[in-house]
């Protein structure tokens, strides 16, 4: 399979943008970029704060930042942006204006779909994980019907990408629904009320790949590995790190209690990609590091590097080479997802160097190049 065969779609955060709701919160004004701007390194070589570089610290309110993400993502190889879709049920929304105005405008040109982020939302932000901010409720039939009659604009896009023909809809938390089968078949059917071929829906890597997706009339699911191997190993180096604790009590080294440390090289060994019941589609994470919102219960990936992420879009073209899924899907965890330290996005550190692996997959002759070496890996 060369790089023109497969399509790489990136998860994109539309937390860039005040709303009153997080000026309640939060404070005034406060948007993703209030947390990344004041981190602070929590151990030798933690690199904090993360600055953008090409973009800067953008507003989303403005055509010309979504413009020149476009821009930027179909310059290097990216095919369109998933992005996170807020519906709480009783027709709230939050930061939906990034989309009503793509919508609207008609700009930019760019392909995309969205991905329903069902999610309580809680004070993960500020550490304060138990404090209830915006509840996910579910109401009924009448509710998700409510929730169509939104989406449809959005899947009679031109841009809006698919799969079969039919729009490409993701929920970000299956298992949270009430009924998964029940609101499958219920979106699929509205859909073809209203004209459309059907609706292709998709579980996202949260997902377990063990839950059946066809048996809850889901299409496909991206891959569970990331999460799968990062669980194992953030359990793994806990117990380590509490022995070295016992060990080093007497020397009183801060060993930042709570602070989940792994290799990403370790955690790329370990991603295993496993088909599901349905269409399974690998996921690529280029970088790891929450520390901005969560401090010392964040998560960071060490020794992440352009050339793991290379290594891992081999691993995922591979699968879907072995594999023959409806469609050669490679989903990135994610654009911008800079508070989780978790993005594409240029920074002034690496600048494009992320994002020129997709440029030089896709740019490849049919023949594929070596794999990088473990000394390459290990720069």
């Amino acid at each position: 399979m060369s790089g023109n065969n497969i399509r790489t779609l990136a998860f994109y955060l539309p937390q860039y943008h005040p709303i009153p709701e997080n000026d309640k919160w939060w404070g005034k004004g406060f948007t993703e970029w209030t947390n990344v701007a004041k981190a602070k390194p929590l151990f030798k070589n933690h690199v904090q704060p993360r600055v953008p570089a090409d973009l800067g610290f953008y507003d989303l309110r403005l055509a010309e930042s979504r413009a020149a993400q476009a821009e930027l993502a179909k310059e290097n190889g990216v095919d369109g942006f998933v992005y996170y879709h807020y519906w709480f049920g009783n027709g709230k929304r939050l930061l939906e204006r990034p989309l009503d105005e793509i919508l609207d405008l008609g700009e930019p040109d760019f392909p995309f779909c969205l991905c329903w982020a069902n999610q309580t939302w809680s004070g993960i932000w500020f550490g304060a994980a138990d404090q209830i901010l915006m509840k996910q409720e579910y109401p009924g039939k009448e509710d998700t019907a409510a929730h169509f009659e939104y989406l449809i604009k959005a899947f009679r896009d031109p841009r809006y990408i698919t799969v079969d023909g039919k729009p490409l809809f993701m929920v970000y938390d299956v298992t949270g629904l009430p009924d998964p089968k029940q609101f499958s078949k219920e979106i699929k059917a509205a859909a073809i009320a209203a004209g459309l071929p059907g609706v292709y829906l998709m579980a996202s890597n949260l997902t377990d790949d063990n839950w059946d997706v066809a048996a809850n009339g889901f299409d496909g699911k991206v891959s569970h590995a990331f999460n799968k191997s990062l669980v194992y190993l953030k359990y793994y180096n806990s117990f380590i790190k509490k022995v070295k604790a016992r060990l080093l009590k007497y020397f009183k080294k801060d060993l930042h209690t709570g602070l989940k440390v792994v290799d990403h090289r370790e955690l790329v060994e370990h991603m295993d990609y496993v088909q599901s019941t349905g269409d399974t589609y690998p996921v690529v994470v280029p970088n790891w590091d929450n520390t901005p919102r969560s401090g010392k219960r964040g998560v960071v990936l060490t020794h992440s590097s352009p050339e793991l992420l290379a290594t891992q879009v081999e691993k995922s073209i591979d699968f879907l080479e072995k594999t023959k899924q409806k469609e050669n899907l490679i989903f990135i965890k994610s654009w911008n997802e800079w508070a989780e330290g978790n993005y594409l996005e240029p920074d002034i550190l690496t600048g494009h160097k992320y994002l020129e692996v997709f440029k030089r997959i896709k740019n490849r002759k049919q023949t594929k190049p070596a794999k990088p070496s473990t000394a390459e890996i290990d720069a």
